[in-house]
């Protein structure tokens, strides 16, 4: 009984023995918890080396914040980037001397043309030219291009708007028979009464209908009633046409009812001829009678200068140089 109460008595002494010696390595003795003024002033950092090393004087070092995000560390702000300039493009060069002068739009005609109303084609030679004036009707129209056909002869033929604009056909019948069409005004009115801004508007909207209907009557113009003066003539000018007047009237317009016939016309016609003829005839019917006495001289008038040793010209002639 002693020898087993001893036994026990050391193995109780051994384990108190163990315990002691294993509690100083398990819990080594904790430093005091530092005040909350002295942790306020230290600022925490993730690498210890940074920490140690001075800040470089190329990068600003950013304050660190009282309450950084749990975990983080203060975020620097995006650094920015003034933009490169882009070379600018090399100037052209504007080679040696001085840069040309710009080169004036051309004359829509000679200028020996100007501040006149033209009775014959100068220096023309031998030939004269028909014209036919529209403003009334057409009534003549299919006899005259069938002569001029037939007798291999080509007219200038001038036109109002209006009577463009109701014979919408007849341009293109003038034009794809090789004939030239000129303006003749928008509605046939006298124009000495008429102020610059109503010129202008007589002169552009013939220009501009007989545009439409397929033909370009530039630069050729033709007072109605033959009625024009200094100021008239400068105007039509200023819109870059040229006027022509005529060097004889057959006076087919008045009709068998004022005492003219086809032998008058043509009559009158031959007793006028010399180089540069320009014949004014008409391609409307006579209103009280009805006669088209112009279309039918027209054969007999041919002939006869053909006769006399004189050809043919569309007033175009006039723009040679």
């Amino acid at each position: 009984m002693a020898a087993t109460a001893v036994v026990l008595a050391l193995i109780v002494l051994a384990i108190v023995l163990a315990v002691l010696l294993r509690e100083p390595a398990a819990s080594p003795p904790q430093p005091p918890a530092p005040s909350p003024s002295a942790a306020a002033s230290t600022s925490p950092s993730p690498d210890p080396a940074a920490s140690s090393a001075p800040p470089s004087p190329s990068q600003p070092v950013e304050a660190s914040t009282d309450t950084p995000e749990a975990g983080q560390n203060p975020v620097q702000p995006p650094a920015i980037v003034p933009p490169v300039p882009l070379p600018l493009p090399p100037a052209p060069d504007p080679g040696p001397g001085p840069a040309p002068d710009p080169v004036p739009p051309a004359s829509p005609f000679p200028s020996a043309l100007l501040n006149q109303d033209l009775t014959v084609i100068p220096n023309a030679g031998s030939v004269v030219a028909l014209t036919f004036d529209a403003g009334a009707n057409a009534a003549g129209l299919p006899k005259i291009l069938s002569t001029l056909s037939a007798k291999g002869v080509t007219g200038t033929f001038f036109l109002t708007g209006n009577w463009v604009e109701a014979n919408p056909g007849g341009v293109g019948q003038i034009a794809s028979a090789g004939h030239r069409v000129a303006n003749h005004s928008m509605t046939h009115p006298g124009f000495n009464g008429l102020d610059g801004t109503q010129i202008a508007q007589q002169v552009r909207g013939a220009e501009h209908t007989i545009l439409a209907a397929g033909a370009d009557p530039r630069p050729l113009f033709r007072f109605p009633f033959g009625e024009r003066d200094a100021r008239t003539i400068a105007a039509v000018n200023g819109l870059g046409y040229v006027a022509v007047r005529w060097t004889v009237d057959t006076l087919g317009w008045k009709g068998t009812s004022g005492g003219v016939t086809a032998q008058t016309v043509a009559d009158r016609t031959l007793a006028a001829l010399q180089p540069g003829e320009i014949v004014l005839m008409h391609i409307g019917s006579n209103p009280d009678d009805g006669s088209t006495l112009d279309a039918d001289a027209l054969p007999a008038i041919i002939d006869r200068i053909s006769a006399a040793g004189y050809g043919f010209a569309t007033l175009d002639a006039l723009l040679a140089p």
